[in-house]
């Protein structure tokens, strides 16, 4: 039985739509917020640590701070941002997905996911996705819209503060949920950074998933903070590709393999291929040739991901017995591969299975106790 987690066991729910959020605010602007008020220059630092690095969850907890001014703030400013209305946990405990209503309403998924020395959180970068991959929950009804910088980097941050109670913390973060990552570049590097200087992240601990668009890899290579990046190419040619994922017509597979390709030689980091095997479609050996000759050039790795099942989709994951010999054909060429292990699929927070909620999990809250 899936595990029901109420709200209040983990983050406050008062939801506070009128107010803004405090992780939409910078260092910069809570100084000038505390000047405003006649505080010194030092009180936005301590606040900045209260929240940041004691994640304290709350204006009363923290201490050494006057009444006066705390009652100011948090006229001004909501520490949840996102209201976490349900969490559901994998019978398996290696799973967790997080549903978040937006300010506008909607929602997203975030998932933690539980594996020896990592906590990892895979987050989403906008409401819907354009890509509209035909094996993915999360483009089935299209884009809905972007999300803010701030919107993405509370989610990685709430879980966070989640894990500090039980004396964890995130150690690894992947842009892998819902949307795609590189259509809402500016917020996604801002989260990026926000990450870096709140939080510690290292750009290796962090990845970001594209299905290839060429001008924002472009940029990427160039920003400060260098992260993991990995392509969606699932198809061992254009014409394949182009049927899995319809945004792959807005770019030649050769200008998207250049592109990564600069960007390993740019950042020095190696390529990973996420390749979801899809029976009948792509999981031939005659596939498995064309993919090793299409990156035998390239410091990579090939992360095989069998299909995990979306309700309303007739699609079907090849037999185990044929994934071992797709993955037999690129080993003999000298291609390195990973399995990716399922984790989550029983409560559809396994790869390409988050997608948009349009009911409302808080009758369902109430009903669980």
């Amino acid at each position: 039985m899936q595990r029901m987690i109420k709200t209040c066991i983990i983050f406050p729910s008062i939801w506070e739509e009128i107010m803004k959020s405090f992780y939409a605010v910078s260092l910069q602007e809570l100084e000038e917020t505390c000047k405003n008020l006649g505080e010194p220059a030092f009180r936005a630092r301590q606040i900045w640590d209260f929240v940041y690095k004691k994640k304290t969850s709350s204006w009363q907890q923290m201490s050494n701070v006057g009444k006066k001014v705390l009652d100011q703030l948090r006229e001004q400013f909501s520490l949840e941002g996102l209201h976490l209305e349900l969490v559901e946990e994998s019978k398996d405990s290696e799973t967790r997905k997080f549903l978040w209503k937006l300010e506008d309403g909607k929602f997203v998924e975030s998932v933690l996911i539980y594996a020896p020395g990592r906590r990892t959180v895979c987050v989403s970068s906008q409401v819907g996705c354009p890509a509209r991959c035909a094996f993915c929950a999360s483009g089935k009804e299209g884009l809905f819209r972007n999300l803010l910088a701030w919107e993405i980097f509370a989610q990685v941050f709430l879980i966070d503060r989640f894990l500090h109670t039980q004396g964890e913390s995130v150690s690894h973060v992947v842009y892998m949920g819902m949307g795609e990552p590189l259509e809402n570049y500016d917020a996604v590097v801002t989260s990026i950074r926000w990450l870096a200087e709140r939080l510690g992240f290292s750009g290796r601990r962090m990845t970001v998933s594209t299905v290839g668009v060429v001008e924002n890899i472009t940029r990427l290579a160039q920003e400060e903070i260098t992260v993991n990046l990995v392509l969606s190419l699932h198809a061992p040619s254009q014409h394949i590709r182009k049927k899995i994922i319809p945004y792959a017509r807005r770019y030649e597979l050769s200008d998207v393999l250049d592109a990564m390709r600069k960007y390993a030689g740019e950042t020095k980091r190696d390529i990973t291929y996420e390749y979801t095997l899809l029976a009948g479609i792509n999981d031939k050996e005659e596939d498995a040739e064309a993919l090793a000759q299409l990156v035998a050039q390239d410091p990579c790795t090939v992360n095989l991901i069998p299909y995990n099942p979306v309700e309303g989709l007739h699609l079907q994951r090849p037999p185990k017995e044929k994934i071992e010999v797709f993955r037999r054909v690129l080993e003999a060429k000298g291609i390195v591969t990973t399995w990716r292990y399922t984790k989550g699929k029983d409560i559809a927070a396994a790869c390409g299975q988050l997608a948009v909620k349009k009911q409302s999990p808080l009758k369902t809250l109430s009903e669980n106790g």
